[in-house]
């Protein structure tokens, strides 16, 4: 779901994921021209409702949610440029990252993993980023996959 603002407000475009099941009072992005501000996000299982249990399928979720976000915005992954991961325990840094490098394609966005107090929900990883459109490529050009 995405509510467009008047053009008063500078023609930002606030977009709230459809089906999200905890009501919170911010949006999930907002668009400012072509830069995309992504606010927090848990990897929700989708089947509970809650955090998953197991720590990699929590990565997964939380990426995948972030990659739904940004699909609303019509872009992609490789769309963000900058990244930050809250973690309460800086041991999961390497099995986070193990996931993470899965979700993109080509060069990767800056970004910082950040050891943090309790997150909400008891989750592991809370992730929010920026991305801004890139501009469409020459026909032909394309990134290399990511080994």
């Amino acid at each position: 779901m995405t509510h467009r603002a008047s053009p008063e407000d500078g023609g930002r475009r606030y977009i709230i994921q459809q089906g999200r099941r905890h009501n919170l009072p911010f949006s999930d992005a907002v668009l400012a021209g072509s830069t995309l501000y992504l606010a927090g996000r848990i990897g929700f299982d989708p089947k509970t409702g809650k955090p998953a249990e197991n720590v990699e399928d929590e990565a997964r979720f939380v990426l995948a949610g972030i990659q739904g976000v940004l699909a609303s915005a019509g872009m992609d992954m490789n769309d963000l440029v900058y990244v930050q991961i809250f973690c309460p325990d800086m041991s999961l840094f390497e099995r986070f990252n193990a996931i993470y490098v899965t979700f993109f394609q080509g060069e990767l966005p800056a970004r910082a993993f950040l050891g943090s107090g309790p997150l909400l929900y008891g989750a592991r990883f809370e992730v929010q980023g920026i991305a801004v459109r890139r501009r469409a490529a020459p026909r032909g050009a394309g990134r290399k996959p990511r080994r």
